[in-house]
């Protein structure tokens, strides 16, 4: 029996939260997991720009099956160097501007750090009355304002700040007594949580898995290059885990497990997806089904890099995505649960041990027989 501890999942979670990690600058996280994996019990392996493999031993090694979750951010990098000794900046991955607005900053440069805020261009009522109101939203209409005396350009290249310098967001975490959790990067730092919960767990009471399992997180998943290329050639099942977008029209929610069925680059594996499913009804998992059509994770970049392997995506909810962030507890705990009932489950197809076989062994999908008329 394995048995998941939650004080492990919220200490994990905010451990991760606070460790700035924008796509290109995410060397102190990777050291981090990697340190935990290890600690766990995992063993681990290193791409060459850090995204991490880890691997649960099982019964046999082939087919065997991924996890992955992603341990990059959202954040932004400074774009000029203005003449107001202000800093304009230009987003790392898709997110809006106002969202932006406000927060509170860390600038990194390559000697020292520096802490700053997000404004918009007019930012004082006192001075542009209403035009604070009327101003337009977009990376171009903010700046950087850092602390320290600084009114022109060549205050900040004398502080050492230069063009492509990383800056990362702060999470502004907030936790409330009835399981919300509120934070800036719940994408995908709940995600990678509930990916180490679910390993520590298994780890802890001994699981007997059936198959290898390699615990993948990545670093450029909001660029977009994702899991290109940190599996293993023998892979034939990868689950992605990351968050499910709660907003009008879509069916995810704050609690459970969401199920994608489909993203912006398609469905996703008929029988992948559907064992998941079953798993949930078979434990009582709470969950339900969605498709996304602005979205895709770390499942597409892997299929796109060439890799012939069958993909599926669970999430945690979130409100607010890309933005100032909402998720509830029971959402991740939901997500780790089903993991751990997945990696302990056969694989899908025995077959699959081979990249190509013969068709003995190759699934069915449901066929409703319809009637010709003859007439």
């Amino acid at each position: 029996m394995t048995t998941l501890d939650s004080d492990y999942l919220r200490d994990m979670l905010l451990r991760l939260l606070e460790i700035p990690s924008p796509s290109g600058y995410t060397d102190g996280i990777v050291r981090f997991v990697t340190d935990e994996l290890e600690r766990i019990g995992a063993h681990v392996e290193l791409t060459r720009r850090g995204a991490i493999r880890a691997t649960l031993k099982g019964r046999q090694p082939s087919p065997d099956r991924a996890v992955v979750s992603h341990i990059d951010t959202l954040g932004a990098l400074v774009k000029e160097l203005k003449g107001n000794g202000r800093l304009r900046i230009a987003p790392i991955g898709h997110w809006s501007a106002r969202f932006a607005e406000g927060a509170r900053v860390t600038l990194f440069t390559d000697e020292t750090t520096y802490r700053g805020t997000i404004l918009p261009l007019k930012a004082s009522g006192h001075t542009f009355n209403k035009e604070v109101d009327s101003q337009p939203v977009g990376w171009e209409y903010v700046e950087l304002r850092i602390d320290a005396d600084v009114s022109r350009a060549s205050d900040l290249s004398r502080l050492g700040i230069n063009i492509g310098d990383i800056i990362a967001f702060d999470t502004s975490v907030e936790i409330s007594p009835d399981g919300y959790i509120n934070s800036r990067h719940l994408d995908d730092k709940a995600g990678a949580a509930a990916v180490l919960t679910a390993a520590q767990g298994l780890v802890t009471s001994k699981a007997d898995l059936p198959v290898d399992c390699h615990l993948l997180f990545t670093i450029s998943e909001e660029v977009g290059s994702g899991a290109s290329a940190v599996l293993h050639g023998d892979v034939a099942e990868m689950v992605s885990v990351d968050n499910g977008t709660v907003a009008p029209g879509q069916a995810s929610r704050e609690f459970g497990v969401t199920i994608a069925m489909a993203d912006s680059t398609g469905p996703f594996d008929y029988h992948l997806t559907r064992h998941l499913i079953d798993i949930c009804r078979r434990e009582a998992i709470v969950h339900q089904r969605d498709v996304f059509r602005y979205y895709r994770s770390d499942s597409a970049t892997a299929v796109e890099a060439g890799n012939d392997i069958r993909t599926a995506l669970v999430t945690f909810g979130i409100d607010a995505s890309h933005g100032y962030e909402r998720t509830n507890i029971d959402s991740i705990e939901s997500v780790a649960r089903l993991l751990v009932h997945y990696l302990k489950s056969a694989p899908l197809f025995s077959r699959e041990k081979k990249a190509l076989a013969p068709i003995e062994g190759f699934p069915y999908q449901p066929v409703v027989p319809t009637e010709v008329d003859q007439g």
